[in-house]
């Protein structure tokens, strides 16, 4: 087994100014899917400042839309008696699935004011949002935090006394270095239209819920049913019957 190292989130601090790992992997991710979508941005038929643009976008539909999310799927009552909570983005609080709405809405709005198709907009993008969803994870690990139940495993981490799974690092593999692998591969076949779109919320989902068996709920929100339903599951089921639906209809308007 590992002993954690008990690694300090701050990562530089300048006087009032403090800077932490978890906000550096969320940028990093930023700039390397920026990155990589302007290599493959004439390819795919879009061209280097639409790529700016949508990056930017998204960066705030994934800020908006996972704090939102945060407040209204993890903490409803405490968020609605002070709504000020939304924007103490120091106290913490991101839902993926809330992020992924977010950036649903703000590439909607992109795609319709580029009169381009929203899911042809959304299979180009894909296939590089695994890379901040592991860079997270990572952030997730150094923070110390979303620890999986305790185990015997000889892989687990010793925290506190108790050697638990490291479920960040679990998300991390399957989110972020398994998903990127097999969307960038997938999305260099040039499928139809929709089916990387489908592709992603369908792995992911299958992730998530596969994930959540090993990793400890939210405390406040414990178990919702038969000692092992989490929020996460519940709300991983829709993107993998919303993934499946999409690569249906993909693959048959191809017949």
């Amino acid at each position: 087994m590992f002993q954690y190292p008990d690694i300090n989130p701050v990562a530089l601090s300048l006087g009032p100014v403090t800077i932490y790992w978890y906000g550096l992997m969320y940028l990093s991710g930023i700039a390397l899917g920026w990155w990589l979508l302007h290599r493959r941005a004439e390819r795919f038929g879009w061209t280097k400042n639409q790529v700016s643009d949508i990056v930017f976008w998204a960066a705030l539909g994934v800020i908006a839309g996972g704090r939102i999310g945060y407040m209204l799927f993890y903490v409803p009552d405490e968020f609605f008696a002070n709504p000020s909570m939304l924007v103490r983005l120091g106290q913490g609080g991101m839902s993926f699935h809330g992020g992924m709405a977010g950036v649903a809405l703000a590439m909607f709005w992109y795609a319709s004011r580029q009169r381009r198709r929203f899911l042809e907009l959304t299979d180009f993008i894909i296939p590089v949002v695994p890379i901040g969803l592991g860079l997270g994870r990572i952030g997730n690990f150094i923070n110390g935090e979303l620890w999986g139940r305790p185990t015997e495993v000889p892989w687990a981490f010793v925290v506190d006394g108790v050697a638990r799974h490291a479920s960040q690092l679990y998300q991390f593999a399957l989110e972020g270095v398994v998903l990127f692998v097999v969307l960038y591969l997938y999305s260099a076949r040039r499928p139809p239209v929709m089916a990387v779109s489908g592709m992603f919320a369908l792995l992911y989902g299958v992730f998530r819920i596969f994930v959540e068996f090993y990793r400890l709920p939210d405390a406040h929100i414990g178990y919702l049913a038969f000692g092992w339903l989490t929020m996460g599951q519940v709300l991983s089921v829709p993107l993998v019957l919303l993934g499946a639906a999409l690569l249906f209809a993909a693959y048959r308007g191809q017949r």
